[in-house]
């Protein structure tokens, strides 16, 4: 199981927000590429990149930034915000270093153009799901639509998903816990691998997933506050995996 650190960008700048909302953010640090080379340093195998500006604009808009943390690490990375057009993703997967990328708004309006991108590149498209109570919530989490996460998780079986990143967004930047029981049952509804992410506070909560196979999980505010060590949480996770 996967620890996965999370660099979230804002105006080039390395943030948390709370809950998603734009408005309410913190920012961690003025040189993201400092924050890549310490979880790097730290042991991460994979690292999250999301260009917020992007998810809320439908356009990447911190290419710059992400283009240097890729040249600066060894470390792969996903990419997520704001990736809805083919043009984006060939960009994306044409650096070195980009793992996969990570669709949401797209993959939800439009499932014809998911299974295209899926089909070009089978192992490198991941659908991001961010849920509120159980809700699908799109463009940056600013519009809530009416399908289930559950519903499109089954109906992006088949399409050739590489993986998706379950989110809680009610919990995400809360320190609260995870929504294990909403994790659980995703997992238990798709035969795609599955990586959770929002809410994590302290490495007891990656414990939580046990007995659940998870691809990995995501971790954000708690690296930054110091409620989660990274090289702790991975060990934990190693650990968890093999019991």
């Amino acid at each position: 199981m996967l620890i996965i650190p999370a660099i979230d960008i804002k105006g080039g700048k390395c943030v948390r927000l709370t809950q998603g909302k734009m408005n309410a953010e913190t920012v961690y640090s003025e040189n993201p590429v400092e924050i890549a080379k310490r979880w790097e340093e730290s042991g991460a195998k994979l690292i999250h990149l999301v260009d917020l500006d992007g998810a809320i604009e439908g356009i990447p808009k911190n290419q710059e930034i992400i283009k240097k943390i890729i040249q600066s690490i060894k470390t792969p990375v996903e990419i997520g915000g704001g990736i809805r057009d083919l043009k984006v993703i060939q960009d994306y997967l044409g650096m070195k270093g980009v793992q996969r990328v990570i669709i949401g708004t797209i993959a939800q309006e439009n499932p014809e153009f998911t299974e295209k991108v899926c089909k070009m590149f089978p192992k490198n498209i991941a659908v991001g799901i961010d849920a509120k109570d159980g809700i699908v919530a799109t463009r940056g989490w600013v519009k809530v639509t009416k399908e289930k996460a559950i519903d499109l998780a089954k109906r992006l079986e088949g399409l050739g998903v590489s993986c998706i990143i379950y989110t809680d967004i009610a919990r995400d930047g809360m320190l609260s816990g995870p929504n294990v029981k909403a994790t659980k049952e995703i997992v238990h509804a798709v035969n795609i691998p599955i990586v959770a992410s929002g809410g994590m506070s302290s490495v007891k909560d990656i414990e939580s997933f046990k007995g659940i196979a998870l691809e990995g999980i995501i971790i954000g505010k708690a690296l930054y506050t110091g409620d989660i060590d990274l090289k702790q949480a991975i060990e934990v996770a190693e650990a968890v995996h093999h019991s």
